[in-house]
């Protein structure tokens, strides 16, 4: 009897896998895995709606001046027109409430300033948090401002000007760009640290206080250099100290409060670009890049320097931890001193 031999038939043949089916099958997992991933998106920069850069305080102020430099580079380098949005008010803070409460497109960016990040949580409420609502971009520029007086005022020197506080207390007042900015925070500082009492008077801006000292209506004021140099140069103010631990380099010839009799006193200013906490990093990194390429800019570096800033631009990581320490300082001071937002 014969034995049946199977014929070869591939139909009825078993399915082996073979490499390449291996490979596929890998491919189709990693698909499957990948669609079960979230996706890195790249946001559109610079956003298509436009660009804002807001401002806390009037047209012709220093922040002001600042930012319309930087702002005339970033529109040539973004190829995109870039509008500075002036919304004075409340020492900086109405500005500051608006950049936090903004778009997350990043379509809309604020000059931030010490008075709204720094000081101002600590004297009132400010509808933002200091601390969440912003997201660091770059410090712009660190300045010191320069104590002046009206020429007709009878005070030539800073000596004159603690000694006229010493004997009228109440008499001297001094202007500020708005209650718990960094002009405000400086002249309650020399009041606690002299042991006088001089009279705040907040301004929505630099602009409207250097219409009323020159017109004599306010006595003196912790004005910005850019805001002051000419009419200091012209004689129709007097500069007595300016507030860094360093003399400002173009004010070589005015002393610091802190080598005037006060060691340590120490009052500068800055501004430093911030978005709305929202803005995803993606954007918040490519705004880092193009603003630091503005600062870096000679031409800029120049226009700046003529105005008395001094560009310092930094890391994203390194203004948060700097505004953190400002924070940190200033609402100490204010707790020592028992400073108000008056």
């Amino acid at each position: 009897m014969k034995r049946s031999v199977p014929t070869s038939n591939p139909s009825k043949q078993p399915y082996r896998k073979g490499p390449l089916c291996s490979v596929l099958a890998a491919c189709g997992l990693l698909i499957a895995l990948a669609a079960q991933m979230p996706r890195a998106i790249a946001h559109e920069f610079p956003p298509r709606r436009g660009i804002t850069l807001l401002v806390g305080f009037a047209a012709g102020g220093a922040a002001d001046t600042a930012a319309r430099i930087i702002a005339r580079r970033l529109a040539d380098n973004l190829g995109q027109t870039v509008s500075v949005d002036n919304r004075p008010g409340a020492g900086g803070n109405i500005a500051h409430q608006m950049a936090a409460a903004g778009p997350a497109d990043g379509s809309l960016i604020l000059l931030g300033t010490i008075g709204p990040l720094a000081i101002a949580p600590h004297l009132m409420k400010t509808g933002y948090d200091a601390v969440n609502d912003f997201a660091p971009l770059t410090m712009a520029v660190n300045f010191p401002n320069v104590l002046v007086v009206h020429s007709g005022a009878g005070i030539r020197s800073f000596s004159e000007f603690i000694e006229t506080a010493r004997r009228h207390p109440g008499k001297i007042d001094f202007a500020s760009t708005g209650p718990a900015s960094a002009s405000h925070l400086a002249g309650e500082l020399l009041n606690a640290m002299a042991g006088i009492e001089t009279v705040h008077v907040p301004y929505k801006g630099g602009a409207p206080a250097l219409v009323d000292i020159l017109g004599g209506r306010v006595t003196s004021w912790y004005a910005t250099v850019s805001t002051a140099q000419q009419h200091i140069e012209s004689g129709r103010l007097i500069a007595l100290a300016s507030t860094g631990l360093k003399r400002h380099p173009s004010l070589p010839g005015v002393p610091t409060v802190a080598e005037s009799g006060f060691p340590g006193f120490n009052a500068t200013n800055w501004y430093a670009f911030v978005a709305s906490a929202k803005v995803p990093k993606d954007l918040l990194d490519r705004w880092h890049a193009e603003l630091v390429r503005v600062l870096d800019n000679p031409e800029v570096t120049e226009s700046l320097g003529r105005h008395g800033f001094w560009p310092a631009p930094t890391s994203r990581a390194e203004l948060g931890e700097f505004i953190a320490r400002e924070y940190q300082t200033w609402g100490r001071v204010i707790r020592e001193r028992q400073i108000t937002g008056r």
